[in-house]
């Protein structure tokens, strides 16, 4: 008996233990865990940088070529079936897991970093670097992140709701493992995703923990000591496991409304309060730019001057998004049941792209049109704590307080969501793929990323955050590259006309 439940929850058993290894190590010796995670970073940015550029363009092109080919018509699930959630729930709770905290962090700070500090050819805080700013921003946050979530949640869809099998990463490798991916093989790649997703997360929510806190601080003057971003950190996790244990249909789909609700009338007075035509200019301007240079800048590594830069950035984004993916692609399959592969792949790659184009118009456009018309001085904020900058930026606007409070009311939901998402999802990877998860392992998988997070906030701040990202997230690209494969001879055994 004791042999049948260690097989069963192999998965479980090994990834628990491994997280919890590492947050006892990194409370016992966070020296030696800061200083091996960076060597680690160190060796895969040295040398794999170049991976990560071509493997992210490829897999945009991949989930296109397979939206506009035959098998676009290809239900995921049975051919009869319909989508089990309207399209604005479906679009809401696919946002909320997929960008939520980032953009409200990096919305205002990373165009004002770019202008501030771009690449080495280009002058600091210069016309140039602000159109190179948004260009970038767009770039970063655009078609490529959702292709990377694209590629994951249609192996998982295809795999489990039209071939019957687990809602696993394992199972989308069934036709080159075969019955192996019940074994060690499958459960090595479930592993690597589950490492990835709690790594991911944890990024995140240590990104969205540090804001709400400096918001906190700016509005109310709470102590800027770490012990308060980490009560920050407690109280969200009490909230988000409760949200959890209710079940993903009462917790993040009403959520997730409420917080698009939100983000949409912040994002419209901002707007209204500000230079209607001058960001509007900007939303063509850099729209106009980023569609003509899109494979210049997905292939741009800058090896002769800004190589850092590009490292520094680029890489880290799509390091970030890759490490999400294991969990954004599940959430993503499971809401995503009936939706034909060409309606799946042209929405998610389109529709939150568009609204986060428009997100990075108004905030990061508003906070440059103060920077190079008025000199606000934000852009220097943002260089000292781009966590601090959106609150900085909306201290131009009227009624700052109340839209303050309304960016920190976003982000703490947007936490929670992500945060709940990625407890389900974790279970659900460690349950054998069921969708009903024992609630002991939402209780593990939550305090695990909260812990996680914390651990990585005591060791090195914001850049130890980065670097584990992109630590984490090297593996799994390899496993994604192996999804397109698997995913491509999966397909070809359809009859389609």
């Amino acid at each position: 008996m004791l042999r049948e439940y260690l097989r069963r929850e192999a998965v479980f058993l090994f990834s628990a233990g491994i997280i919890l290894f590492f947050i006892g190590f990194g409370v016992a010796r966070p020296d030696l865990l800061d200083s091996a995670s960076s060597a680690v970073h160190a060796a895969i940015l040295d040398n794999f940088s170049w991976l990560y550029l071509i493997s992210v363009f490829f897999f945009l092109v991949f989930a296109l070529a397979l939206a506009l080919s035959r098998y676009g018509t290809i239900k995921l699930g049975y051919d009869a079936e319909r989508p089990q959630y309207g399209f604005f729930g479906w679009i809401a709770m696919l946002f909320a897991a997929g960008m939520g905290i980032g953009l409200l962090f990096w919305g205002v700070s990373e165009p004002l970093v770019h202008f501030l500090q771009p690449p080495p050819f280009i002058d600091a805080a210069s016309p140039d670097a602000a159109s190179f700013a948004m260009r970038y921003a767009f770039f970063h946050w655009g078609i490529h992140p959702w292709a990377i979530y694209t590629i994951v949640s249609l192996s998982i869809a295809y795999f489990s709701f039209r071939r019957g099998m687990p809602a696993l990463i394992s199972s989308c490798f069934y036709p080159v493992l075969g019955e192996r991916i019940y074994g060690a093989a499958g459960k090595t790649v479930d592993v690597l995703a589950v490492f990835a997703t709690v790594f991911g997360t944890a990024t995140s929510l240590g990104f969205g923990a540090l804001q709400i806190h400096s918001g906190l601080t700016h509005l109310y003057g709470l102590s800027s000591a770490i012990s308060v971003t980490i009560g920050i950190i407690l109280i969200a996790t009490a909230l988000f496991m409760a949200s959890a244990i209710i079940g993903v249909e009462k917790g993040v789909q009403v959520l997730s409304k409420f917080n698009i609700v939100l983000a949409t009338v912040l994002l419209f007075l901002v707007l209204a309060l500000g230079s209607p035509p001058y960001v509007l200019n900007v939303f063509a301007s850099t729209l106009g730019g980023y569609i003509n240079n899109i494979i210049d800048l997905s292939l741009q590594s800058y090896p002769f001057a800004g190589f850092e830069w590009s490292r520094d950035w680029t890489v880290f984004y799509w390091a970030w998004w890759i490490s999400w993916s294991p969990f954004v692609g599940l959430f993503i399959a499971r809401i995503s049941r009936g939706r034909t592969i060409r309606e799946f792949v042209l929405t998610v790659l389109t529709v939150p792209t568009l609204f986060t184009f428009v997100w990075f118009t108004i905030f990061g456009g508003s906070a440059l049109h103060l920077e190079l018309e008025e000199g606000a001085g934000i852009a220097a904020v943002a260089g000292e704590d781009v966590s601090l900058a959106l609150f900085a930026f909306l201290e131009h606007y009227p009624f700052a307080g109340i839209l303050s409070l309304a960016a920190i009311l976003l982000l703490i939901v947007f936490f929670i969501t992500s945060a709940d998402s990625a407890t389900v999802v974790l279970g659900s990877l460690t349950s054998g793929g069921g969708l009903v998860v024992p609630n002991y392992k939402k209780v593990v998988w939550g305090l695990s990323l909260s812990a996680v997070a914390i651990v990585l906030l005591l060791t090195g701040g914001l850049d130890a955050l980065q670097v584990m990202a992109i630590t984490a997230a090297f593996p799994f690209m390899l496993v994604m590259i192996g999804l397109c494969y698997t995913l491509a001879i999966g397909l070809s055994q359809e009859k389609v006309q």
